[in-house]
């Protein structure tokens, strides 16, 4: 029973920080993008800035900023590999791997650049 309710509370996440993110203009290229290696919850662009967004939905903000495990980052992160691998196109954009917090009765959070991915492209 509980994991269905976290599974809803995840989508419902999701959904708040896809809109969001259209208010500030980004252009979401994937949702729940899966990969042998890792999944990640949202891709987006805006402008020359590459996003890979982890969506987190906690009670308070420290709680959910605290919940990116480095080994949940490195998953992101061998995801976002394989993206740029299937998507060249975005090998020159500015690559960022941000978390978006979502709290209930609340603005999102959308912290910027929340952890190197260790991308050195130029």
């Amino acid at each position: 029973m509980i994991m269905v309710t976290n599974y809803k509370k995840g989508l419902w996440a999701e959904t708040v920080a896809r809109v969001w993110l259209r208010l500030k203009f980004y252009r979401i290229l994937e949702e729940r993008y899966k990969t042998p290696v890792g999944e990640i919850d949202i891709v987006a662009v805006k402008g020359e800035n590459l996003a890979f967004i982890e969506v987190k939905a906690r009670g308070d903000l420290v709680t959910a900023s605290l919940s990116v495990t480095p080994s949940q980052q490195s998953r992101i992160y061998r995801a976002s590999k394989a993206f740029l691998s299937r998507h060249p196109r975005y090998l020159n954009h500015t690559i960022r791997f941000d978390v978006l917090l979502v709290r209930p009765c609340r603005f999102p959070v959308h912290i910027l650049d929340a952890w190197q991915g260790g991308f050195r492209l130029n």
